[in-house]
């Protein structure tokens, strides 16, 4: 006496698809297309700033409070000398070298554009600035 176990009659063709080679072939295309992506890389663009060798002069930084304001043009200025946002975290991180660290008093003109406001607060966090204050706020009363 013989049992069958599929259900089936004996000499019925198997009706199942055989997937073993299927997965194989598919496992065998994905180490292909492993193997052949090239790898990234992550490569981030910098403009590093320029030392110029004809400038001599210290940086203006004055050792008990420094000024930044900002006028409607959108020009920064580091005690009424006009800067850019890489010279400005320059002369930031040398203030934070500094014993006692001088105060920087923020003052932007109302009709100045508030993405130059944030740039400059975004560069003055990240310099780890710590004695900062906002100068004038009276004149953003009328607004």
């Amino acid at each position: 006496m013989s049992m069958s176990a599929g259900g089936t009659a004996e000499g019925e063709p198997m009706m199942d698809i055989n997937t073993t080679p299927l997965i194989d072939v598919l496992l065998v295309l994905l180490i292909m297309f492993i193997i052949t992506i090239p790898i990234q890389t992550h490569a981030v663009k910098l403009d590093l700033p320029v030392d110029d060798p004809n400038q001599k002069t210290p940086p203006p930084i004055d050792p008990v409070k420094n000024d930044v304001t900002i006028d409607p043009a959108g020009t920064i200025f580091w005690n009424a000398t006009p800067i850019d946002l890489v010279r400005l975290r320059q002369y930031l991180d040398l203030t934070q070298q500094m014993s006692p660290i001088p105060e920087l008093h923020l003052q932007p003109d109302p009709q100045a554009r508030y993405l130059v406001v944030d740039q400059v607060l975004a560069v003055t966090k990240r310099a780890n600035v710590e004695k900062m204050g906002f100068v004038g706020n009276e004149k953003y009363a009328a607004f």
